[in-house]
């Protein structure tokens, strides 16, 4: 494959997520933004003029059909709705799109069997946006655990809040049911974090959650049991400051990373403690997890590799939201098959 390639991206929606993914796709060496769409009249051509001014090539819709039926798109980065997720990123599979779609991919796990059914027939590349998973320091983490420094992994803990602000709040009207609530948003990051350390399948759930009227939860908090006594503690809030940190507790010592979601200008920090009496803190080189995340499936597309987050681990992580809604809901653990 030429190195100098690049793959041609279309963006399917006007979301706030572009602030920081729209300039990703324009600064990433194997990436060009080609078209962005949105059912808003003129939402597509704002969102390109505030976040990217030197991208003048840009064809913009006001019809996502449109964007998919591009012929120059190669691959689109989809970031509807929640419930809109698995229905978007179908049609632009049926258009042979590849498609990288923003978390979560599916509300159920049998919508992502129908997207990985799909991907196999029209031969396309799919993965779940989990941006922070492309950042150096989770590869330093687990580098850390991998040669033994905290001996056998028994605790997780992930933690994840911010104070909803009044522009978001729109995550609160829809029902859980359709992709409403903190579960969908901040939960799933959680999840997946705590669940990146077991190499074991989890057995069970329980969880407790806060609801608002609309039937979204604004916050949770749980266990997921691995069995032998090793287990990964959530909780996630839209009424709490922000935080987006995990801990890992071996039993040898710890590891914990202080901010999980980088932003513009965040020192990316690990610290770590030995039973011995050791312990550490590491300052990374600051890194763009989006810029990475898009070079990262760019590649893939471009030489034909399998993206390092599989249809598999979204099923995987889906499962384990689910039996926390259910958990939640019917206030009894929840055993997972």
């Amino acid at each position: 494959m030429n190195q100098d390639k690049k793959l041609r991206w279309g963006i399917l929606g006007a979301a706030r997520v572009n602030e920081r993914l729209l300039p990703a796709i324009v600064e990433a060496n194997n990436a060009e933004l080609v078209a962005i769409a949105s059912r808003r009249p003129g939402a597509a051509a704002e969102t390109v003029a505030k976040y990217s001014q030197q991208s003048q090539n840009v064809r913009t819709y006001d019809n996502l059909d449109a964007l998919l039926d591009d012929p120059n798109v190669d691959a689109v980065y989809l970031p509807l709705a929640n419930h809109e997720h698995a229905e978007w990123t179908l049609r632009a599979i049926a258009k042979g799109k590849h498609v990288l779609c923003e978390k979560p991919m599916a509300l159920s796990v049998a919508d992502i069997d129908a997207i990985e059914a799909a991907a196999k027939q029209y031969n396309v590349t799919v993965m779940e946006g989990f941006m922070y998973r492309f950042h150096s320091q989770h590869k330093r983490v687990l580098d850390l655990i991998r040669v033994g420094l905290i001996g056998e992994i028994r605790t997780v803990r992930a933690s994840y809040s911010f104070m909803m602000r009044p522009a978001r709040m729109y995550r609160l009207t829809e029902s859980i049911e359709n992709g409403g609530g903190a579960l969908w948003d901040i939960g799933c990051y959680a999840i997946h974090s705590a669940r990146l350390f077991f190499d074991q399948p989890p057995i069970a759930v329980t969880a407790m959650s806060s609801y608002v009227e609309s039937g979204a939860d604004r916050g949770s908090s749980g266990i997921i049991d691995y069995g032998a006594g090793k287990f990964a503690h959530f909780d996630f809030s839209f009424e709490r400051a922000r935080r987006c940190e995990y801990e890992v507790t071996g039993t040898k010592g710890g590891i914990k990373c202080h901010v999980v979601w980088q932003l513009p200008g965040d020192v990316p920090v690990i610290s770590w403690w030995t039973e011995d009496g050791r312990q550490a803190e590491e300052r990374m080189p600051a890194e763009n997890h989006f810029t990475l995340e898009i070079e990262h499936f760019s590649d893939c597309v471009l030489n034909g590799k399998a993206p390092a987050l599989s249809l598999q681990d979204a099923k995987d992580n889906c499962k384990i939201l689910v039996a926390t809604l259910q958990s939640s809901a019917q206030g009894q653990r929840i055993k997972l098959e």
